[in-house]
């Protein structure tokens, strides 16, 4: 099942976005492009989406990025002391030649490349965390709103498709009753020719045959058969609980039977009826893919 959704956050000089996006999968394959910086991030968030959803290629993205902000300044104490170090030098070496010099002052030392640096403003790891996971909440939950919506469409699509089978199931059974008939008709033009060429029957044995064929060209039990899968998939779309295997599963018997009956059919009308029966199962197959 498709889906998409995305977020963003900041935390003092630090900012973020969510991407959640997905596409049809029949397990779930889960794709995480997160940041090292964050510990034990890509744990919690494979949990949370292992625990939310059972279907789906998921590609969960989370870029993380710094802002200049206001940081202030700092003085780096390391630079600073190898500055004064070098300037009591020059001190001591002017004093041993008799030159004097004028004292520095401390912007003169501040002034030095390296003593004056722009503090790193850092959030805390731990309420960075927190604040990243609390919109990766946000994003999921989205995400899964917006599948639940796709999800209502889906089954009223599928509820559809099922009503045209069941229509083809009805014109099938409608079609075997006048069929029927036909076909009674014709086994006995056949046997009554097979008497004037043949004279003397075995009667038991022309009966046996007969049954035999009579079984070979029924569809009564596909029909059945094809209606109790029909009640079964209104039950699963109708059901909370993800249905998208079982779906699957029923589809593929649904076209075994739609290929039996057209097997069977040795008829016009029972055949066309039969691939047009197939023409909405496969269109059926392709929807119930995007179930979860």
């Amino acid at each position: 099942m498709t889906g998409f959704s995305s977020i963003s956050g900041a935390l003092g000089r630090t900012s973020w976005v969510w991407e959640i996006r997905s596409v049809n999968g029949r397990g779930l394959d889960l794709r995480l492009r997160l940041p090292d910086s964050i510990d034990g991030l890509e744990i919690l968030v494979r949990k949370r989406l292992s625990e939310t959803l059972s279907r789906g290629n998921l590609s969960v993205n989370l870029r993380l990025s710094q802002g200049e902000g206001d940081a202030g300044f700092r003085v780096d104490e390391t630079a600073m002391i190898a500055v004064l170090k070098a300037l009591d030098q020059v001190q001591e070496r002017a004093f041993e030649m008799g030159v004097t010099l004028a004292q520095p002052t401390a912007a003169d030392v501040l002034s030095q490349r390296g003593v004056l640096v722009m503090a790193a403003e850092q959030e805390e790891p731990e309420a960075l965390k927190a604040a990243v996971l609390a919109d990766f909440e946000t994003a999921l939950a989205a995400f899964v709103e917006m599948r639940a919506a796709e999800g209502k469409q889906l089954a009223s699509v599928i509820l559809g498709q099922l009503s045209q089978i069941e229509t083809c199931v009805q014109a099938a059974s409608d079609e075997l009753a006048a069929r029927s008939a036909e076909h009674i008709a014709a086994l006995r033009k056949s046997l009554a020719s097979v008497r004037e060429a043949l004279g003397d029957v075995d009667e038991t044995r022309v009966a046996q045959e007969i049954a035999l064929l009579a079984v070979k060209a029924d569809v009564t039990e596909e029909l059945d058969r094809l209606r109790a899968h029909i009640n079964a998939a209104r039950d699963l779309v109708a059901s909370n609980a993800a249905s998208g295997r079982k779906l699957d599963f029923l589809a593929q018997e649904f076209n075994r039977e739609a290929n039996t009956l057209c097997s069977k059919s040795q008829a016009k009308g029972l055949t066309a009826i039969g691939l047009d029966l197939k023409a909405v199962i496969d269109q059926m197959r392709e929807q119930i893919q995007n179930v979860e």
